[in-house]
């Protein structure tokens, strides 16, 4: 997986079926992975998970399934209908949870399944927002004990921030996925994230896949700026 094209996710953050489809055509051919989250799924549903694989692209469906065991692996089985290529659950769900997600994409053939990875602990979240919720500790342990258990559960890799890709892979191993939000490349500005990082130091952390949106989405030119980052990252 060297070409950085088969790393980057760009995050399709647009508010309604028209803007991304927008960005799609204009996107497409220089990135062949689209993550869809909650906001654009909301709004548009299944329509924007089957206009990007019309369009040959790739969909990680990015709705963190937390719910009981047999409601998330319905949820897995519904994502399944669409074709995607990979999806998540929220690992603070638990082993259970987890379990039956990867049991039920199981049952698929293994051509037809999507990688299935955790959420461990959002990237805009610190150690205050953590102890808010009744969380202790340091934010890198939390991570790896939450990429354990995800292991454990037989799901195929976490999404984490940079900061914590070493770590998981020491604790967890090479092949163990890793989904890095809060890429922020070096002529980018960081929003309202706070463990961010350049498609430099992600890569060099040994981050598998980089998600980035804004910076790519919210550009003038958003193929160029997509350009940008697949040469910082081929530099890299």
């Amino acid at each position: 997986m060297t070409d950085p094209r088969n790393r980057l996710i760009v995050a399709l953050d647009a508010p309604d079926l028209k803007e991304a489809l927008r960005l799609l055509k204009t996107l497409k051919g220089r990135v062949d992975w689209f993550k869809i989250g909650s906001q654009l799924y909301t709004a548009e549903g299944p329509a924007i998970a089957r206009a990007v694989k019309e369009a040959g692209a790739k969909v990680f469906l990015d709705l963190k399934f937390h719910d009981i065991p047999a409601t998330v692996a319905r949820a897995c089985r519904s994502a399944m209908t669409l074709g995607v290529d990979m999806l998540n659950v929220h690992a603070l769900g638990g082993g259970a949870m987890m379990r039956a997600a990867a049991e039920e994409v199981a049952r698929e053939p293994e051509a037809k399944r999507p990688i299935v990875i955790a959420v461990t602990v959002l990237t805009s979240m610190g150690a205050d927002d953590l102890e808010q919720v009744g969380i202790a500790g340091p934010v890198d342990s939390r991570v790896i004990r939450l990429a354990g258990l995800a292991k454990d559960s037989g799901l195929a890799g976490v999404v984490a921030s940079a900061n914590e890709v070493a770590a998981i892979k020491a604790a967890c191993g090479a092949g163990f996925i890793t989904v890095t939000p809060g890429i922020r490349p070096g002529w980018a500005a960081a929003d309202d994230q706070k463990r961010v990082a350049t498609p430099a130091e992600a890569l060099h952390g040994g981050a598998d896949y980089l998600v980035v949106g804004r910076p790519i989405i919210a550009a003038a030119d958003p193929e160029a700026a997509a350009e940008r980052t697949l040469e910082e990252m081929a530099r890299a």
